[in-house]
């Protein structure tokens, strides 16, 4: 297989498996792009390189650095702006666990803290199996975000091994 074609191989690949993490396939492609190349690269270069317009590679190059996954390189002389990704695996796993969480499993947690106070009647058994479903929706999301945080404090070989020793 020639760079080339591993090169698109891997955009393909990495946009798709962007969209089974809940971001967009386009976003993925220009992370993806950034984190293969060997040099910071302009929005025409990204336009250029993923066949899509200026207003697509400025949106998405934007949610890549709100999600702290692209910084910006400035270059003396140059007007333009220049994009790269973070390139340490572990760094980026650590972000997107930290943005997720952030986004996701945190207002969630608030919304079932919040939910967990419903009142209903003592004998009413919708108003018990609704405080059950919540209590145990809380219980798990509770030790899911203890958990990551716990990812998130510990170093790559502290989870390395630990991860090593569950799939034994």
């Amino acid at each position: 297989m020639q760079l080339e074609e591993g090169k698109e191989k891997f955009l393909q690949a990495w946009g798709t498996l962007g969209s089974s993490w809940g971001i967009n396939r386009t976003m993925a492609q220009v992370h993806a792009l950034l984190l293969i190349s060997s040099e910071a690269m302009s929005t025409e270069d990204v336009m250029q390189e993923l066949n899509i317009s200026r207003g697509n590679a400025n949106m998405n190059l934007r949610a890549l650095i709100d999600w702290g996954l692209v910084g910006k390189e400035l270059r003396p002389g140059e007007r333009k702006e220049f994009f790269v990704a973070e390139k340490d695996m572990w760094k980026v796993a650590r972000q997107v666990i930290r943005e997720r969480r952030k986004r996701e499993l945190e207002p969630m947690l608030r919304i079932l803290e919040e939910l967990k106070q419903v009142e209903g009647a003592q004998d009413d058994k919708e108003a018990e199996a609704f405080t059950k479903a919540i209590q145990n929706l809380y219980d798990l999301s509770s030790k899911a975000d203890k958990t990551l945080n716990t990812m998130l404090r510990a170093d790559e070989h502290w989870f390395l091994s630990s991860f090593m020793k569950l799939m034994r």
